[in-house]
C-alpha cells in the first residue's frame, strides 16, 4: 500500500493538470460560430430578368408541360410582337438559339399587324386572368364579324353566292386554326383524345353557342319590336345532311382502321396507309364543296 501510495497522487496530478488545459463547455459551443462584423444587415432586391423568362418559357414548352405560359406586363407583350424571332426549332446539338432566317422576317412582316394589335390584350396576370379572357372574347367577335361581311363583299365580287362563299371561304379561314390546334394535341398526346375533342368541343361551339346565342338575341330584338324573328332555310337541309353522310363515313373510316390488323391506329400504321386515308378526307371535303356549289347554283335538285 505504501508503494501504491506515490504512484495514485501522481496519477491525480497529471489528471488534474489535463483537466485545467481542456476548454469549458461554453468555449467549445463557441468554437466555429459567426462573430459580428461591422455590417449587420444586408438588402437583396430581385429583380425580373425577361430574358430568363423567355428561355424558361421555351423550355417548358419543349418538355410538352400542360402548363400554360402568360405574360406579365404589356411592355413584355409589345416587345415580343415587334421582335423578329425564329422558329420554334433549336438548334439542339449546339444548345443555341438558331438566328431569324430570311423566311422569319417575311413572316414577321406579314403578320406584325397582327401581332401589335393582340399585344393590346391585357397580360394574364390581371384579374386572375380573365381580363385577357374577355377581351379576346370580344376581339374575336368583332374579328369574325368583319371576317363574314369580307367575305360578303368577296363573293358579292366574284359573282359567288353566300351560301357558297360561307362553305368555302368563311369555314376553311375559321377551321384552319383548329386544323393545326389539333396537330399539335395530336402529336403531344399519347392517344391524341385532345385532339378528337379539340374537333367536337369546336364544332359544337360553333353551333351550339354561335348559332343559338346569335339566334336568341335576334329573337328577343324582333320580338321587342313586334315582329317575329324568321330565317330562310336556303340549302341547310340539303348541306347538313350531305355533311353528316360525309361525317359518318370518316367516323367508320377511323374506326376501321383501329383494328391492329389494319393500320395499328387511326393515327398510326405504314406510310402508305396513312397518306391513302388522308387522300380521301381530302376528297370528300372537296366532293362536299361541289356538291353544295351544285345545289346553291340549282345544278342539281336539293330538298
Amino acid at each position: 500500500m505504501e508503494l501504491g501510495e506515490p504512484l495514485l497522487l501522481d496519477a491525480g496530478q497529471k489528471h488534474g493538470d489535463s483537466n485545467e488545459n481542456k476548454p469549458t463547455d461554453d468555449e467549445v459551443a463557441k468554437m466555429g460560430c459567426p462573430s459580428l462584423g461591422e455590417n449587420t444587415r444586408i438588402e437583396v432586391v430581385i429583380e425580373e430578368s425577361y430574358e430568363f423568362k423567355n428561355t424558361v418559357d421555351k423550355l417548358i414548352k419543349k418538355t410538352n408541360l400542360a402548363l400554360v405560359v402568360g405574360s406579365c406586363s404589356w411592355r413584355e407583350q409589345f416587345v415580343s410582337a415587334v421582335t423578329v424571332s425564329a422558329g420554334d426549332d433549336d438548334d439542339e446539338e449546339s444548345g443555341e438559339e438558331r438566328l431569324p432566317s430570311c423566311f422569319d422576317y417575311i413572316m414577321h412582316f406579314l403578320t406584325v399587324f397582327w401581332k401589335v394589335l393582340f399585344a393590346f390584350v391585357p397580360p394574364t396576370e390581371y384579374w386572375n386572368g380573365w381580363a385577357c379572357f374577355i377581351v379576346s372574347i370580344s376581339l374575336i367577335g368583332v374579328l369574325t364579324a368583319v371576317t363574314g361581311d369580307l367575305a360578303s363583299a368577296f363573293g358579292c365580287t366574284v359573282g359567288l353566292k353566300d351560301s357558297v362563299t360561307a362553305v368555302v371561304f368563311v369555314a376553311l379561314g375559321t377551321s384552319v386554326p383548329d386544323t393545326f390546334a389539333s396537330k399539335v394535341a395530336a402529336i403531344q398526346d399519347q392517344y391524341a383524345d385532345a385532339s378528337i375533342g379539340n374537333v367536337t368541343g369546336s364544332n359544337a361551339v360553333n353551333v351550339f353557342l354561335g348559332i343559338g346565342v346569335a339566334w336568341t338575341i335576334a329573337a328577343v330584338f324582333w320580338r321587342s319590336k313586334g315582329q317575329v324573328f324568321r330565317v330562310d332555310p336556303g340549302s341547310l337541309a340539303f348541306s347538313v345532311t350531305l355533311f353528316t353522310v360525309m361525317a359518318c363515313i370518316c367516323v367508320m373510316i377511323l374506326l376501321y382502321r383501329r383494328r391492329a390488323s389494319v393500320a395499328g391506329g387511326e393515327l398510326g400504321g405504314p406510310r402508305t396507309t396513312k397518306i391513302i386515308t388522308s387522300l380521301v378526307f381530302l376528297f370528300m371535303w372537296l366532293i362536299y364543296i361541289l356538291l353544295s356549289s351544285l345545289e346553291a347554283y340549282c345544278h342539281i335538285p336539293g330538298f
